[in-house]
């Protein structure tokens, strides 16, 4: 069935583009911060293994609610580690880095997935797609204040 909501073909492509690089990064985040928590020592560890679960746990609504905004624009979410390697702009780490490191790299990641989603804005808006920018602010207002908690811990 064609899909009607007043938002015309090319534009909803054009979101949905956007929002799959949105969901890349969040996705990759997802998974960095996962590692993190995992993985994080030093006297910090209690901390900060708490605090990189709750932003883990986010992050796993987040992408959820990023994919199905895709479907709902009419276009297929992207769902492999391929399809988001290739759409993200966050570099996976491959090492375990000492906790404060562990936290510098989870500021740049979150600056990148606002970026990510300050970029999709005027795509949208152009678009008229008014639940896509709600998304997108709601996104930003998340990464930027993760990132300056995240900041405030290593300054």
């Amino acid at each position: 069935m064609d899909i009607n909501t007043g938002i015309p073909e090319e534009e909803r492509k054009n979101v949905a583009e956007g929002l799959s690089r949105l969901l890349a990064d969040s996705y990759t985040l997802y998974l960095k911060t996962h590692n993190f928590h995992w993985n994080v020592t030093g006297p910090m560890f209690q901390s900060l293994h708490a605090m990189f679960e709750e932003h883990y746990t986010e992050l796993a609504t987040a992408v959820d609610e990023i994919a199905e905004r895709i479907r709902a624009l009419g276009e297929p979410a992207p769902g492999s580690y391929a399809a988001f390697a290739r759409l993200s702009s966050i570099k996976e780490s491959e090492d375990v880095p000492q906790a404060e490191e562990m936290v510098r790299q989870l500021v740049e990641a979150h600056e990148a997935v606002a970026k990510t989603a300050r970029g999709v804005l005027p795509v949208a808006d152009a678009g008229d797609d008014e639940v896509t920018m709600g998304l997108l602010a709601d996104r930003l207002a998340v990464h930027e204040k993760t990132a300056w908690m995240l900041r405030s811990m290593i300054a």
